[in-house]
């Protein structure tokens, strides 16, 4: 009889961590890139839809893991869709029962997590093939690799272009207004999410060697 695989071995630890850094799902796989361009003008919602996709994919691969032998393989894509689709509808009312306000700023957004490629890559790649736990873990770690990439870029969003975070005054406070400074307007426009996603992409590239040949 083998011995049972340790909750948190290196190799499940590496579900975590890998798609944080050298297998990001933004910057390394290039999926979901639409999140990064529509919802990050403010750290706000940024972080509600960060969390909302986590919650998102970690259940739903969870879901399909349990479900995997029972699921006939022509239909598997439909499942996966009501799967995603249930999770979508409980967070979205959560969200409206107890943070409205947020939930009025990413509208339909939170509905279009459907159709958010990052989940169903990883229904397709790994919960079907993986057992509950590290479906769990996949899920979690894809989720919070995505959700970095969208608040740093969320950060400098709405710190160089509104000069606030979380609506709080920060440069304002800091005095940088009385050196010249004004805050600037092209940061809120979209083509400015890819340029600093353009950037973050070259910086992890430029650190990580491997990342220029794949």
């Amino acid at each position: 009889m083998s011995e049972k695989e340790p909750l948190f071995s290196s190799k499940n630890l590496k579900l975590l961590t890998d798609p944080v850094g050298t297998n990001n799902p933004i910057t390394v796989l290039v999926l979901g890139i639409c999140s990064a361009l529509a919802v990050t003008v403010k750290l706000e919602p940024s972080i509600v839809m960060a969390l909302s996709v986590t919650i998102v994919l970690a259940a739903s691969n969870v879901a399909i893991s349990l479900l995997r032998s029972l699921i006939p393989p022509r239909i598997r894509i439909i499942v996966q869709l009501v799967v995603i689709a249930t999770m979508v509808i409980i967070v979205d009312q959560v969200l409206k029962a107890y943070a409205y306000d947020v939930s009025k700023q990413l509208s339909v957004f939170v509905g279009l997590i459907i159709t958010n490629c990052i989940i169903m890559g990883r229904l397709e790649a790994f919960a079907l093939g993986n057992k509950p736990w590290p479906s769990f873990l996949d899920g979690i770690g894809n989720g919070a690799g995505y959700g970095i990439i969208l608040i740093i870029v969320a950060f400098f969003r709405e710190l160089l272009g509104s000069g606030t975070l979380f609506g709080y005054p920060v440069l304002e406070k800091i005095g940088l207004y009385n050196t010249g400074y004004k805050d600037n307007g092209m940061m809120i426009l979209p083509p400015m999410a890819l340029i600093t996603l353009g950037i973050i992409i070259w910086v992890q590239r430029a650190r990580n060697k491997d990342l220029i040949e794949s």
